[in-house]
């Protein structure tokens, strides 16, 4: 499957943006999704994840009750509504699919999008 992330760019803190990610393919509903970011410097790090129901998610710490990851399997896409951002929400956010259910592992994901960077000024 082949993953192509959207929407990114600059907002203010205590905004609002919405990622995408669109998924080549017959067989989305069939993967777990997950949204990750990497801030300069730093690691790859877990953000959030649905599984290909939609009936599960799980979110990181720092993002619980700002963010929420919903998904339309009949557009292919799934998104990051990203609320009341933050300076250090700043990174480029990548898209992932995993065969899993759901999954907070980077190595639980083997295919990933290109990125889309968010810009967060204070």
């Amino acid at each position: 499957v082949q993953l192509q992330a959207s929407g990114g760019g600059l907002v203010q803190a205590g905004g609002s943006l919405r990622l995408s990610c669109v998924a080549s393919g017959r067989t989305f509903n069939q993967y777990g999704m997950g949204w990750f970011r990497q801030a300069p410097g730093a690691e790859r790090e877990f953000v959030a994840a649905i599984s290909w129901s939609g009936t599960s998610t799980s979110y990181a710490d720092s993002v619980l009750g700002r963010f929420s990851i919903p998904r339309e399997n009949a557009k292919n896409t799934v998104y990051l509504q990203m609320d009341t951002l933050k300076p250090e929400d700043a990174a480029v956010y990548y898209c992932a699919a995993t065969t899993m259910k759901t999954s907070a592992r980077l190595s639980s994901y083997r295919y990933w999008g290109q990125g889309t960077q968010v810009t967060v000024s204070s």
